[in-house]
């Protein structure tokens, strides 16, 4: 088998790896569950390499991120659900159906209500997914068969909250869960309420008493965060994974200043290694400069 650039090559080696009787034995062994750690991994991959911005990189782990929907869809064929094809057909559906001001006529094009047009095309959507749910849900399945493991679903979301997934990290989980709540107007219009509030939130950690007290006015603390940075609009892990890159870069140049002392960071006063940490952000500035 040669590599090839047709996504249906993709599909033919991950079939080829899940042959029961000839393929790999570690895919033959894969579920849903045991690739969900992977997935999770190549995105966040996906982000760093974005990150570094090494185009290299980025083209690999784009590769190792497409494979994972392909494996994901090879076992929902193996079970009788869906086909990759299914979900290439589905979601360039969704595309043209959801821009008519790009792909319709010309009188959808001049509109230009594109807003509108959005909220009551997603409504649509909503309700054909819960028609189909349902549909599926009344269909027979075989004993036995692959499908059974997915005939049996939890009731349609109730909830305006529901449509956040829950194994989405949790600053993204809360951003997203303020979204929604603000839809319906539970919302701060301004940032001073919210400014106020956080100093509420910290006087309650700093009086907490016990470790539950604590872990839970830490997550009030967070929340509250998250909420602030919505109103001026910055995504709270785009902005912690930035203070993460300066933190990486400041720690590397303050051990490089500890080198230059002849001295590990180990075993240094606190006082010490603080003045190291100085020295850090002004090479690093002496160096953006």
């Amino acid at each position: 088998m040669q590599p090839s650039r047709d996504t249906q090559r993709l599909v033919e080696i991950m079939r080829a790896l899940r042959d029961p009787d000839t393929g790999c034995p570690w895919d033959i062994e894969q579920s849903f569950d045991t690739i969900v750690p992977y997935t999770i991994e190549e995105t966040f991959e996906v982000v760093d390499a974005i990150e570094r911005r090494d185009p290299d990189d980025l083209k690999e782990e784009l590769g190792d991120l497409l494979l994972q929907v392909v494996y994901f869809s090879q076992l929902a064929a193996e079970a009788g659900l869906f086909t990759f094809e299914d979900v290439v057909e589905g979601i360039t559906r969704k595309m043209i159906r959801r821009h008519p001001h790009v792909f319709g006529d010309a009188s959808a094009r001049s509109a230009r209500s594109a807003k509108g047009q959005w909220e009551r095309i997603k409504a649509e959507e909503k309700r054909e997914r819960a028609e189909a749910r349902q549909k599926r849900l009344d269909t027979p399945i075989e004993a036995g068969s692959a499908a059974v493991e997915w005939s049996v679903r939890a009731e349609a979301s109730s909830s305006l909250l529901d449509t956040v997934p829950g194994a989405l990290p949790s600053l993204t989980q809360a951003r997203k869960l303020q979204e929604k709540a603000a839809v319906v107007g539970f919302d701060w219009t301004e940032p001073e309420p919210i400014i106020e509030k956080l100093k509420e939130e910290t006087a309650e950690f700093e009086a907490a008493g016990t470790a539950e007290e604590r872990r839970d006015e830490l997550g009030d603390l967070l929340f509250t965060l998250v909420n602030l940075g919505r109103r001026f609009e910055i995504d709270p892990d785009t902005a912690l994974r930035g203070t993460i890159g300066k933190f990486r870069e400041r720690f590397r140049l303050m051990e490089g200043e500890a080198e230059k002392d002849g001295r590990e960071l180990t075993g240094r006063s606190l006082d010490e290694l603080e003045e190291l940490w100085v020295r850090a952000k002004r090479s690093g500035r002496s160096q953006l400069a």
